[in-house]
């Protein structure tokens, strides 16, 4: 969706930069972005380095919880360095591995050996008869399980969009996130599975959930590669494209659950193979082809290496012995057992001196419970004083959950019965050999594409706008993008006292509820939009409709972005977030790149002879048909993109305002001109459409609203939503702000004559 100019930006096609440009042409066969350095501050390289010098688990946490952050797009790039860069030329070339020539066929037959291979390890796992240890299998996978996939969260964005793979990705995508329905697709279903298997977890953005599952370094360190790839998508489509492909062909997840995939080999191997068509003609295709085969076989190695330490894992359970379980369990409660065992004895030392050191020998203290008068069997038969303890009305009950009150209850009897001690405790270690390779090659990973030094300032918006749609390279442009955006949210709150009088909008405050939302944005359909609207008797000349739609074009080329990074891995818990992301999936044709909102507006353009570069290049800093100071409004929507959870109420409010945009007069008087001179109409046409206010876009963001602040009050009262409610408005007044300019102009040269002051017309 576009918008007129702001009344900060001059309409003089004089103000057009004109140096050569190349055009860019549909379709877009796109194989890899232009590469270039990774900006980053002296602070944000800093803090990259404190955050991957880390723990495993530590790292994994960060990446998952924090999206907005310039240190964690660069901590990606250093996680991505370690495990992308071969560590020597044997690492790369392995030889049972897809060669660098190798067609969509000929990987496929390889992948799927590998399946095979792994598939006879994983199976006896999955049938294991001991349910302690398919439970301890389940739980270790888990961190991947609930991870798979996010590599696609953000890679459909301004930068990559319409590109043919990006495309069939997002079709993928769409599905895989259930179509709208979250708890319908890929990680839901797993979700479920797991809870079938009795395994429940916190959700993966949980600070409790590594923890949860047992998570291995080796598991927390390919959890991190997966999010890494998952926070510059766009900078590693080749590694997007050969990780998506492997990871569905194998399938190990599906395998240990036993559940049906929802994308099987054959539905991947198209994509591969399109994609590496698409390398033949591409300036960069050697290398891209090269690439995406690398992740081919990184992720076989990958999952070759959890495989292996599922089966350690699962060895290292079927080898305790009753006594070496029970020390595990002495292990895992121990440091919260506090001083009020002061009274009890374990041989010649008091309880609280055994377990409050610091350093418990576990096995020891077993040895010697195993012959303490705790674990006597009583004179009338029962049970021994320590089961009386851990059973209801017991001291110690409550403290041990079923499963371990099993081991401990059956280890009392044995003990009673004479049975001799079992092997000692032995220290896990499943996957921790693998895990240091990894985690010393993160240590010195120090990528030679990152750039450190002062960032550059949002002064020029050419530039300021290139660095937004790159953002991935440009990590240190956050801090101003983020200062942008509050800046234009402030300064649009004018519209509050004033909003009534917009010709197409109404952002004058007024108290919510879900009624008065409701009444509010009929009116302004009906009032605004709508019954204003006559066919025009005079057509502008085709030269002034042309420069009318250049004004419209640079937010045309952006549509949808403000949505894109709504809703990714840990967020889609709201329905809102699955409400929102439909709309984002609408505007990018679902994965038809024949329906993307992207193409349509590229096929407009052309139709107007207007050949313009990708706004993706560096070229398009030098195009000249777009009139230079019309900047404002597509980098309002881009900086608030960039922050989906600390702006996502306003994003909601811009949303509401930009999906009714397209209904109404102005939409429709355009489609007349535009038909007039026999230009191409479908994306004027396209938003008339499917933006509709009875059951389209437009009527699904105000439901939206609703839903979220629904889902408030029921968490935090009706106080909470009016607060929330504010921060929604004021992103819908950030869009009519760019839409009313000659209101605006009007209320701040009020507010200066008032002050005796010339009025400031920039913002």
């Amino acid at each position: 969706m576009s918008a007129p100019l702001t009344p900060d930006e001059d309409t003089s096609l004089d103000m057009a930069r004109s140096f050569p440009a190349p055009a860019y042409t549909l379709p877009d066969l796109t194989t890899s972005l232009p590469s270039g350095p990774f900006e980053a501050s002296p602070q944000g390289a800093a803090e990259a380095a404190r955050i991957t010098a880390g723990p495993p688990a530590g790292l994994f946490r960060r990446l998952i919880a924090d999206q907005e952050s310039e240190a964690v797009l660069l901590s990606a790039r250093r996680v991505l360095a370690a495990f992308l860069t071969p560590a020597d030329e044997e690492d790369e070339y392995r030889t049972d591995g897809p060669g660098p020539d190798a067609d969509a066929d000929a990987v496929a037959a390889h992948v799927l050996a590998v399946r095979a291979e792994l598939a006879a390890v994983l199976g006896p796992l999955r049938t294991h008869p001991d349910p302690e240890v398919r439970t301890a299998v389940l739980r270790q996978r888990a961190p991947l399980a609930l991870t798979g996939g996010c590599w696609l969260d953000t890679l459909s964005q301004a930068a990559t969009q319409p590109a043919e793979i990006v495309g069939r990705l997002f079709g993928q995508h769409w599905l895989l996130q259930g179509e709208g329905t979250s708890e319908a697709g890929l990680l839901g279903r797993r979700r479920r599975a797991l809870i079938g298997h009795g395994i429940h977890l916190p959700g993966v953005e949980s600070a409790a959930f590594l923890d949860a599952a047992g998570a291995r370094p080796l598991t927390a360190l390919h959890g991190a590669f997966h999010l890494a790839l998952s926070r510059l998508p766009a900078s590693f489509l080749p590694e997007v494209v050969g990780v998506h492909y492997a990871a569905h062909a194998l399938g190990l997840d599906e395998l240990l659950l036993g559940t049906e995939p929802m994308l099987a080999e054959s539905d991947v191997r198209p994509v591969l193979a399109a994609y590496l068509a698409f390398t033949e003609d591409s300036p960069t295709g050697p290398a891209d082809r090269r690439r995406a085969l690398a992740a081919v076989r990184l992720l076989l190695r990958l999952e070759r290496e959890h495989t292996a330490a599922l089966a350690e894992l699962a060895a290292w359970h079927d080898g305790l012995s009753l006594d070496a379980k029970v020390a595990r369990i002495v292990e895992r409660h121990a440091p919260h057992a506090g001083r009020q065992h002061g009274a009890v004895r374990l041989g010649t030392r008091r309880l609280t001196d055994w377990l409050d050191t610091g350093d418990l020998d576990a096995a020891a203290f077993v040895r010697e419970l195993r012959g303490s008068r705790q674990l006597k069997p009583a004179r009338d038969g029962g049970p021994c004083r320590f089961l009386k303890a851990v059973k209801f009305g017991g001291p110690m009950f409550g403290i041990f959950d079923e499963t371990e009150a099993a081991v401990l209850t059956a280890w009392a009897r044995a003990v009673a019965d004479g049975e001799p001690a079992g092997a000692g405790l032995t220290p896990l270690t499943a996957g921790d050999a693998t895990a240091r390779v990894w985690s010393g090659r993160l240590a010195a990973a120090d990528p030679a594409d990152v750039l450190v030094g002062e960032p550059e300032g949002p002064e020029d918006h050419r530039r300021f706008f290139h660095r937004l749609v790159n953002f991935e390279h440009h990590p240190s442009v956050l801090p101003l993008a983020r200062a942008r955006a509050e800046a234009g949210l402030a300064e649009a709150e004018i519209l509050f006292e004033h909003g009534a009088e917009g010709l197409l909008t109404d952002a004058s405050w007024f108290p919510y509820t879900p009624e008065a939302l409701l009444e509010r944005v009929e009116r302004i359909y009906w009032d605004k939009l709508v019954d204003p609207y006559e066919p025009l008797t005079e057509i502008p000349s085709r030269d002034e409709v042309v420069f009318e739609q250049s004004t419209y074009a640079l937010g045309s080329l952006i549509d949808g972005t403000w949505a894109h990074r709504v809703g990714n891995l840990g967020r889609r818990g709201r329905r809102s977030d699955d409400m929102l992301f439909a709309i984002y999936a609408d505007e990018m044709g679902r994965g038809d790149t024949a329906k993307n909102h992207i193409t349509l507006i590229h096929k407009v353009l052309a139709s107007m002879d207007m050949d313009l570069p990708h706004i993706r290049q560096e070229a398009f800093l030098h195009q000249g048909e777009l009139p230079d100071h019309l900047y404002g409004f597509s980098v309002h929507q881009l900086c608030l993109s960039l922050f989906p959870d600390s702006l996502y109420n306003e994003i909601l409010g811009y949303n509401l305002g930009i999906e009714m945009f397209g209904l109404g007069a102005l939409r429709m008087h355009e489609i007349q001109k535009l038909r007039r001179y026999g230009l191409d109409a479908s994306y004027e046409e396209a938003h008339l459409s499917i933006d509709n206010f009875s059951a389209g876009h437009a009527r699904q963001s105000a439901d939206i609203v609703v839903a979220y602040l629904d889902e408030v009050r029921h968490l935090s009262g009706e106080e909470a939503v009016q607060r929330e409610w504010r921060r929604i408005w004021r992103g819908y007044a950030s869009f009519a702000f760019f839409i009313e300019h000659a209101l605006v102009k009007r209320v701040r040269a009020a507010a200066s004559e008032d002050a005796g002051a010339p009025a400031e017309l920039v913002i």
